[in-house]
């Protein structure tokens, strides 16, 4: 027991040494850096296949018909083209940058005519049955038209064919705009126009605070959609029509007998048009209410 005692007061009377540990920096997590790359390779492995499937197809199409041009030859075109995308010869002869700046100012100009009227007629389309009786025949009529069968009628109209050309993608991408917004419109829930009822809200309050929030979801649906109809309108259109534009110069280098610039022009419009289309999708995601 003394010595217990001993050894208590000792440890009592001892002065008290601080001690202060320095830890090492946390290192790198290597799971979740190995996540990320197993996840890149999962993306990235597919898609190397799809493209070295398309350049086996590619080459064998080359080496098994006479003038079809190889992906080698096909890629020395495009550096020489690429080098100088906007020069300026003459209004026949212009850089490949000045051709797709065309196309997308008359898709433009056609496609946001057709959203102003679009989009409105959809919503008083979806909103009165009247209107939905008396339009939908119609809507149904004109929907399957062939788009270059819409061409001459512009030409008759306008006399021009520059007119010609965004009245084309007018008549074709305004239909996925109206069906879409319509479709939006009649899907809203009848409570909400119930409470609206309740309320005595005037027509314009129940459109730009009740349809308009509920039915952009839809109206951005059609938006994508009809911008992918417009880009592959134009190019066909323009074909017709002659001017600058990708659609005329494809026919152009058709006549020149420069097959490389004609595959060159395809990889163009597809990338155009994959990122038109991506954009959209990612504003629609944005005011989509599902996760």
């Amino acid at each position: 027991m003394k010595n217990e005692a001993e050894i208590v007061t000792s440890t009592e009377t001892a002065p008290a040494v601080a001690q202060v540990i320095v830890l090492p920096p946390a290192a790198p997590r290597p799971r979740r850096r190995r996540w990320r790359f197993n996840a890149l390779l999962k993306r990235l492995i597919p898609l190397c296949c799809g493209l070295l499937l398309l350049l086996g197809v590619w080459q064998i199409a080359a080496l098994n018909s006479s003038g079809f041009p190889t992906p080698l030859s096909t890629a020395q075109a495009a550096l020489t083209l690429f080098a100088h995308p906007f020069y300026n010869g003459g209004p026949n002869d212009q850089g490949i940058g000045w051709n797709v700046i065309a196309s997308l100012t008359r898709v433009a100009v056609g496609f946001g005519l057709a959203a102003l009227v679009g989009i409105p007629a959809g919503f008083l389309i979806g909103r009165f049955r009247f209107l939905a009786e008396m339009f939908n025949p119609l809507i149904a009529l004109l929907r399957p038209v062939s788009p270059l069968a819409w061409l001459p009628i512009g030409l008759l109209l306008f006399q021009r064919a520059e007119p010609a050309s965004s009245w084309t993608i007018f008549i074709c991408s305004i239909w996925p705009m109206i069906i879409n917004t319509a479709e939006g419109v009649q899907r809203i829930p009848q409570d909400y126009l119930n409470v609206a009822r309740v309320l005595k809200l005037s027509e314009w309050t129940i459109m730009r605070k009740i349809l308009f929030p509920a039915v952009l979801p839809a109206v951005l649906t059609g938006v994508r959609l009809s911008i992918g109809i417009a880009w592959l309108v134009i190019v066909a259109a323009e074909m017709l029509t002659g001017g600058l534009g990708i659609g005329f110069w494809i026919w152009n280098e058709w006549n020149n007998l420069n097959v490389e610039n004609i595959l060159i022009a395809i990889f163009i419009i597809g990338v155009v048009g994959l990122l038109l289309e991506q954009g959209l999708m990612l504003l629609a995601r944005r005011f989509s209410w599902e996760k």
